[in-house]
């Protein structure tokens, strides 16, 4: 497979994002680009944690409903669901139904929730690293990074969960930190 595909809009994009509209809009224009806010950022680890095991399609197709039945991720609001919120969401086939996955994200939110405003987005953000070389071919890509190993131990060390390695340099592709489209994408760095 090529790691480069030209889509039917004659724009040539990641080989990842395929033939699905869905998944193009979001390689156009979410995934990659700078995303702050401790908000926004705790939604996103959130799915990213979802995400685990599963194709990120998967997870993308069901954001609606997850922000629905998450609070739109406000932390605040999350952070109060109780074991009756955890069986409601058991229930509920619009998201993944994972009963450790629902836990973390409700334990996470309280930890965002005791936070300072925009400490989440300031310590996810101190791991981005300072200079990174967009890969020339899927196969430079990693999985896991010397940053993401260290982001994932921090939050690790102040009681998240679903955040491990590989999970966290997931996010750091999907909110920018990293630019990890491949050159010839047009959407890779110059």
């Amino acid at each position: 497979m090529s790691d480069l595909l030209p889509g039917g809009d004659g724009v040539v994009r990641c080989a990842w994002a395929g033939t699905d509209a869905e998944y193009q809009r979001y390689h156009d224009e979410e995934w990659g680009t700078e995303l702050r806010g401790d908000r926004p950022l705790f939604e996103k680890m959130s799915l990213e944690g979802f995400q685990a095991g599963l194709s990120w399609i998967t997870i993308l197709r069901k954001r609606p409903r997850f922000r629905e039945v998450f609070s739109g991720f406000d932390p605040h609001v999350v952070a109060a669901f109780g074991p009756d919120d955890v069986d409601r969401l058991l229930q509920d086939a619009g998201i993944i139904r994972h009963r450790g996955k629902i836990q973390a994200v409700i334990a996470n939110a309280g930890l965002v929730a005791d936070m300072a405003e925009g400490e989440l987005d300031a310590l996810l953000w101190s791991f981005a690293p300072g200079t990174h070389t967009p890969p020339a071919a899927a196969a430079e890509v990693p999985a896991v990074t010397p940053q993401s190993t260290a982001m994932s131990a921090e939050l690790r060390r102040r009681g998240f969960r679903f955040v491990g390695p590989t999970t966290m340099y997931a996010l750091m592709q999907s909110s920018g930190m990293v630019d990890d489209h491949i050159s010839g994408c047009w959407r890779a760095a110059a």
